[in-house]
């Protein structure tokens, strides 16, 4: 416990993130909630973003409505998202340690497997992004590009939170008032382009795809938003928590899907890089490069948050089925693994890169948002934010290994989307199909998980929890003491969580 205390100086002072899945003691908590609004905003503020709102054009929807289709689903997904937010700094968990108190000890791996397949995906996908932008503008190398942005990434996620939040901050700084020009020049006629060729307007299988995926963007941080805030005092008020992740995450996003909607119609653009780059130019020449080159750099920061992530997720599966040894080194070795996963799988990927988008946003959303029900309805309508800490890390304990309510809510919700799929030239349901092809999976997902596992919640004996959660706080206040006085004495205490 005293070489655990004093590395966590350590990392005050700029060195690599001690702690991985366990608990963060109160006396360890430095975030603070405004760096929570520009860390979010900063994270939908590249050209990944700007993709999305080609989506929309793409299937013959007009500039308007694409805009309006990704504000409306970015809306709806965030909401989802910044809820999740509040649960890091009340339990000073990842948000997917959390999760054993609905699907048990060992049963969350079920929903850890999707979770992990969110950040490979997005990574692969940002991999591939980057590469071909980069090529494409300056002819780069792209086997060279994804080797190095997968070595800065990774070193990101090895250093961790703070360092996470360090580099956000500044590429929040230097990208904003970039933007800020970029955009004042389309709206001045000075950024190129022209009317598209052929009319666009609106169409309902177009309106639902852009809309939903706009939504499970923002919905696929869910599992991994309250990984950022569990460093945030303990009695943070949720509000606060919530208010500030809600704007920071929705409003880049709103904001550049429309300007990536303007760039689709108006320039033609497959490409969020290049289209960032040769709007950019029309502006001042250079200025397209420092854009687009500044966008690469916030997606990179943003490939290290999902590396970050992915380690938790795998740190927690692992854990479930094999007490680990909790710490740096289970973390440096994890992240680095998932590199080379998602390297190999990115060098081996050739094709549409919208379309890789648009598939690997749609699967996501499908898989995650049952859990997200499922989480939230638990936090917030059944155990209202109470929960034995200490029991998160024990099969035996409250909430046991297999959390059979979690589970079934969670099956019961995916298998019935299965007919409401749409997935573009692979699989679209009988639901869908007499639907026309608008996609409602992840509505149907949503309210079938939430109502299913608030019915099944009924039979869960709170009061029983009660004095559980009561000795699982003193516990908590007796190991920070114990922690306090070994950082003073350096005398050895007992395991941490």
């Amino acid at each position: 416990m005293a070489q655990h205390n004093t590395e966590a100086t350590a990392q005050k002072r700029g060195g690599i993130e001690t702690r991985s899945i366990d608990y963060v003691p109160e006396n360890e908590r430095h975030g603070k909630v405004s760096h929570q609004g520009p860390f979010w905003f900063l994270g939908n503020f590249q050209f990944f973003t700007i993709a999305i709102g080609f989506i929309g054009p793409s299937m013959g929807l007009s500039l308007g409505y694409t805009a309006l289709a990704g504000a409306l689903g970015i809306l709806f997904g965030t909401l989802f998202m910044a809820f999740h937010a509040s649960q890091g700094a009340e339990l000073g968990l990842p948000q997917m340690v959390q999760s054993r108190a609905q699907f048990g000890y060992r049963g969350v791996v079920l929903v850890l497997i999707g979770t992990l397949f969110t950040f490979v995906g997005f990574n692969v996908v940002d991999t591939v992004l980057v590469a071909s932008g980069l090529h494409g503008i300056f002819g780069w190398n792209e086997t060279s590009i994804t080797l190095v942005i997968a070595i800065i990434s990774t070193l990101l996620a090895i250093y961790g939170h703070d360092w996470l939040h360090r580099i956000f901050q500044l590429c929040f700084v230097i990208s904003l008032p970039l933007y800020i020009i970029l955009t004042l020049a389309i709206f001045m006629g000075g950024a190129g382009g022209k009317a598209p060729a052929v009319a666009l307007g609106f169409n309902l299988v177009a309106f639902a795809a852009q809309f939903a995926a706009s939504a499970s963007y923002n919905i696929t941080y869910a599992p991994y938003v309250s990984d950022y805030s569990r460093y945030l005092p303990r009695h943070t008020k949720p509000s606060s928590i919530i208010t500030a992740v809600f704007f920071g995450a929705s409003s880049s996003a709103i904001w550049l899907i429309a300007l990536g909607a303007w760039l689709a119609t108006h320039l033609g653009a497959s490409d969020g890089l290049v289209a960032l780059h040769d709007s950019g130019n029309a502006v001042m020449h250079g200025f397209g490069s420092a854009v687009a080159l500044t966008s690469v750099a916030a997606l990179v920061a943003t490939m290290g948050l999902n590396a970050y992530s992915g380690m938790l997720t795998v740190v927690t599966a692992i854990d479930a089925l094999r007490k680990v040894t909790l710490g740096k080194g289970i973390r440096i070795v994890t992240i680095v693994l998932l590199a080379i996963i998602w390297v190999g799988i990115s060098l081996s990927i050739s094709g549409d890169a919208i379309g890789i988008l648009f598939a690997v946003l749609t699967v996501m959303l499908y898989l995650l948002v049952p859990w997200t029900a499922v989480n939230l309805v638990d936090y917030f309508f059944v155990r209202r934010g109470k929960y034995a800490i200490t029991h998160f890390f024990t099969p035996n304990g409250i909430y046991g290994a297999w959390g059979a309510k979690g589970i079934t809510a969670y099956l019961i919700g995916f298998v019935v989307t299965i007919p409401f799929f749409v997935l573009p030239g692979v699989y679209t349901g009988p639901a869908a199909a007499a639907l026309g092809g608008v996609d409602l999976a992840w509505l149907v997902g949503l309210i079938v998980s939430s109502l299913t596992y608030f019915a099944l919640s009924r039979s869960i004996d709170l009061d029983a929890e009660i004095p559980v959660i009561e000795q699982s706080e003193k516990d908590l206040k007796k190991l920070q003491q114990v922690d306090h006085t070994s950082e003073e004495s350096a005398v050895p205490a007992g395991a941490s969580l």
